[in-house]
């Protein structure tokens, strides 16, 4: 069976009509002889909105009996056996009430989906999973309901509702989103216009991504290699050095002009050993992009300009970002460079800029680490000047009649053997010597043309030809691995340093340790691995790059990291003299992960010794107050019991009151001590059910004095997700606490109130508040602010109510009281199903 296709309007903000669009799509499609049914609409009250169901099928919800109450659904059942063409399912995000076959709506429609119905759907971008943090952030409110990311981007067709801030409040104003006693707390919360500015740049730059990669999937499938410059992407080519940074700036800089372009640094490592550029300067160039939104990659090529080109074609980039050439202007003898070559070769697709900056022309220096090996271009080019060369300088002073003399022509025969000692090393130049010298012999020695030598001065000549061309270019060659040796040691010294460097500082990144080895040696991916004994399962520790090997053996590379573990590497084969700086990283890998885990250790260490001082401090507050009530208890008990006095009635009722006093007290500090020790432990398993507010807090208010407290709980409030005892538990300390600190003749007052998705209550009191700076250190067990006398609890009550509050997935925290004072904000969930009559949210922000 064909899986229907999906269609979702997604919605910059709540009210920007992505439901009406949705209807209207609905009467173009049914106008063209389309089958379309209504599974589930929810207009939220808007007359347009409402109008459009006019014409269109609606097939039945089903009604869910859950709490005494009674919610309707989506029958996905009626649906089914409907089976429309195309069905329309509003809120894709909402979750569904206990009891539905599914726990979320895009799971009813993921099943019509598999039955080959097509599905038009709605949500809004601030119902996205990975964005809940940004949007909380933004707007204050988090989003209960979200749907996974991956469901949206699995839709075959996403269509962006959008309207700019001044509209949406002109259209929220006018009273085509809200009732009218709703309209200004909407206005004042959830609708200001930074907020909506916000959620709508959200929705366009996911949008856009979510373009990019059907962009990105149709060019992959049409096999199209040429740049579409649908969007700008700027590729920075960094040789490693410090002109690097300038270059990303000026890219960051070109980025800004336009909006949603994107900055790729990109470092073409070559294939012949350590890379050509310092690894602390790498590290800060991709830091540096990181930083500025871009993003840093490294790849292997020994053709500079052709990997640059065809990685920049592979992203679909736009600009490539080169600096001007570190050359020497004697050195454009050997070539045109990588810039002038990048920009002959980019065609009519790709923008190459050429930037200035401090390091230009002023060469290059020594060649970090390109190791004592020539590369096979530098050898074939040494062979052909050694053999060649004297054939085709022979053929040069044969033709014009040269008369320079056997001194000067052997000058010149001894300058290409040099030449080729310095281009492929020593066997070039000794058979560029032993040409040399037979031309010599043939072509101009006398007589001509003969193999014979008639002056012994002249065969004197040329075995001192052969002989100081054979020691120039033992030189020559000496001095160039020398040059090349000198090169690797300093580079090889830079490196360890830097781990060095690293060790002393106490870097314990695994990861980016593991990263620099990748980039060091051009190697695909890295691994470290480990196991338990000689003869066990090798297990991978950290790993970077794709496919990391999962066996020493299956690796190219693999150095011993310690006696149980091993650095592993995927992309080619090392010679020796790399492994040796491989080595020191493997030691360095090996300690990292051993100061990873006693990290770890020392975490858990922490909080054993944060349990052991709850316990001390336990001890303490059981030693000093809890004697304080028991010795009431006591007295009182001694004088009940004493026969030399006759106590009147008053009196006895006196010392029971005081019994009754201190016994409530001992197990009011008693239970908090048990609290305290159950969260300490994480043996808080709250029983999470719908609870009313208005049943809980009167239970919470029996051990404070009448007329203390006021309750402001509106009949409306929507009930909450919580556990009953845990909720009178956290109330009944707040209000004590309040009391405690409250004026006399003041009134504390409980106000609660909904929010979003969840339900507040405030505790709040007229006393002398608490600094900024003391509003968290009051929730820590054992701390009491201002001077409270000892007799007065252990300091755990605040402790205790947030611990519990945090079990039940709520929040609390301390606000100032306008006017002086302190007020405690208990938010909790709202219970499924059951959203609130809000003023100041959206009812579809919220579903």
């Amino acid at each position: 069976m064909t899986r229907g296709k999906l269609r979702i309007y997604l919605g910059a903000a709540p009210g920007v009509g992505k439901t009406y669009d949705m209807l209207c799509e609905a009467h173009r499609r049914l106008e063209r002889g389309t089958d379309v049914a209504v599974g589930f609409v929810e207009c939220h009250g808007r007359p347009r909105t409402k109008a459009l169901l006019d014409g269109l099928e609606i097939i039945p919800r089903r009604e869910i009996e859950y709490r005494g109450a009674t919610f309707t659904e989506m029958d996905v059942d009626a649906v089914l056996a409907r089976r429309p063409a195309v069905a329309l399912v509003d809120e894709l995000a909402h979750t569904n009430v206990p009891g539905s076959r599914h726990a979320k709506r895009w799971q009813d429609i993921e099943e019509l989906l598999d039955a080959g119905i097509n599905v038009i759907s709605t949500v809004n971008i601030q119902h996205l999973e990975s964005l809940g943090d940004v949007v909380e952030s933004i707007t204050g409110v988090r989003q209960r309901e979200t749907v996974p990311d991956e469901v949206v981007r699995r839709a075959d067709q996403i269509e962006l509702v959008d309207m700019s801030p001044e509209a949406l409040r002109r259209r929220l104003a006018h009273g085509n989103v809200y009732a009218a006693d709703k309209i200004d707390a909407a206005l004042s919360n959830y609708f200001r216009p930074g907020n909506l500015t916000a959620l709508r740049e959200l929705a366009l730059l996911w949008t856009a991504d979510r373009v990019d990669a059907y962009l990105q999937q149709y060019r992959a499938e049409h096999d199209i290699s040429t740049v579409w410059q649908a969007r700008e992407r700027i590729v920075v080519g960094t040789t490693g050095g410090p002109e690097g940074r300038t270059l990303i700036r000026r890219a960051a800089r070109i980025a800004a002009k336009g909006s949603g372009s994107e900055i790729m640094a990109l470092y073409i490592t070559r294939s012949d050993g350590l890379t050509g550029a310092s690894p602390k300067e790498l590290a800060a160039q991709r830091k540096l992009v990181e930083d500025l939104g871009g993003s840093f990659h490294s790849v292997i090529g020994d053709d500079i300009p052709t990997a640059l080109l065809e990685f920049a074609r592979g992203v679909n980039a736009t600009q490539i970002v080169l600096g001007s050439s570190r050359r020497k202007a004697w050195q454009y003898i050997l070539g045109p460079g990588v810039g002038a070559t990048v920009a002959r070769e980019s065609g009519p697709d790709l923008d190459v800029h050429i930037v200035t900056h401090e390091h230009a022309a002023r060469g290059r220096g020594l060649p970090i680490a390109r190791g004592a090996r020539l590369g096979r271009s530098r050898i074939v080019a040494g062979w052909l000047t050694g053999t060649a060369g004297p054939a085709l300088l022979t053929a040069v002073l044969t033709a014009l009649g040269s008369g320079l003399g056997l001194v000067n022509e052997m000058l010149l025969f001894l300058t290409l053997t040099v030449a080729a000692a310095l281009l492929g090393g020593l066997l070039p130049a000794l058979a560029s010597a032993v040409v040399g010298s037979l031309l010599l012999n043939f072509y101009f020695t006398p007589p001509l043309h003969t193999w014979t030598i008639s002056d012994p001065h002249n065969i004197l000549a040329i075995v001192i030809f052969v002989v100081v061309g054979m020691s120039v270019a033992s030189v020559v060659d000496l001095a160039a691995r020398r040059t090349q040796q000198a090169a690797r040691l300093r580079a090889e010294a830079e490196i360890l340093s830097l781990l060095a460097g690293s060790v002393l500082r106490g870097e314990t990144a695994l990861s980016a340790l593991l990263e620099r080895v990748r980039e060091t040696f051009g190697m695909e991916s890295v691994a470290l691995l480990e196991r338990s004994d000689d003869h066990g399962r090798w297990t991978c520790a950290a790993s970077v790059g794709p496919s990391p090997a999962a066996r020493p053996d299956d690796a190219d590379v693999d150095v011993p990291a310690g006696e149980r573990t091993a650095l592993a590497l995927r992309g080619r084969v090392l010679p020796a003299e790399d492994r040796r700086v491989l080595g020191a990283f493997a030691a360095q890998a090996a300690v990292s992960l051993e100061r990873q885990r006693l990290v770890d250790e020392a975490e858990r260490a922490r909080r054993l010794e944060e349990a052991n001082r709850i316990r001390t401090a336990l001890l303490a507050a059981v030693s000093h107050d809890l004697r304080t009530p028991l010795a009431a208890i006591k007295a009182s008990v001694s004088s009940l019991r004493s026969d030399d006095v006759a106590w009147s009635d008053e009196d006895e009722a006196e010392l029971l009151a005081a019994i009754e006093e201190g016994a409530d007290r001992l197990d009011h500090l008693v239970g908090n001590l048990l609290d305290m020790s159950r969260l300490q432990t994480g043996a808080v398993n709250p029983l999470m059910r719908e609870t009313d507010l208005d049943e809980v807090v009167p239970l919470a208010l029996k051990g404070v004095p009448e007329g203390s407290v006021a309750l402001d709980i509106p009949e409306t409030l929507p009930m909450a997700t919580a556990d009953k005892g845990l909720l009178e538990r956290i109330v009944a300390n707040l209000v004590e606490n309040a009391v405690k600190y409250s004026p006399d003749g003041s009134r504390v007052l409980l106000k609660a109130s909904a929010f979003g998705d969840r339900v507040e209550l405030r505790t709040i009191d007229r006393g002398p508040g608490v600094p900024d700076t003391a509003k968290e250190k009051i929730f820590e067990p054992f701390q009491r602010h201002g001077d409270v006398p000892r007799g007065n609890g252990v300091g755990l009550g605040l402790a205790v109510a947030r611990g519990f509050a945090e079990a039940m997935g709520g929040t609390l925290t301390a606000e100032d009281t306008p006017g002086g004072g302190l007020t405690m904000v208990l938010a909790l969930k709202t219970a499924p199903g059951r959203p609130p009559a809000r003023p100041d949210l959206p009812a579809e922000a919220t579903t």
